[in-house]
């Protein structure tokens, strides 16, 4: 018998399909610093040290690296402006809007956890 999860209506399948597809968008959204960079286009295109600024914590490596996983994943759009020094911008993709509700989804779990386990 397959197990099945059910919440409003909807039902989830525990089956290869289900884990596959789950294990890839964790795979895509892993990390600390993947939707807080995706948050920080969320206002518009911005430049490295702009994205750098506004996510505290993240090293200049490892923006790199999580910008270009980013990239790969059709999420975010890297543009080299022809300029003296090269100005490189990034912007969020149209294709990171399918994320918003889920965004809003870990958002507001991570609220109820917060208050569940007593953190402010």
């Amino acid at each position: 018998m397959m197990s099945m999860i059910s919440n409003e209506g909807q039902d989830i399948k525990c089956d290869a399909l289900t884990l596959r597809a789950i294990r890839d968008a964790m795979e895509t959204l892993s990390g600390n610093w993947k939707l807080q960079i995706l948050l920080a286009l969320s206002s518009g295109p911005k430049r490295f040290r702009q994205i750098a600024k506004e996510i505290d914590g993240i090293s200049d490596k490892m923006l790199s690296k999580e910008l270009k996983a980013l990239e790969t994943n059709l999420l975010v759009t890297r543009f080299v402006y022809d300029t003296f020094p090269p100005t490189v911008e990034y912007k969020k993709t149209n294709y990171t809007e399918t994320l918003f509700e889920v965004m809003l989804a870990l958002r507001n779990w991570g609220l109820l956890h917060r208050q569940t386990i007593g953190k402010k």
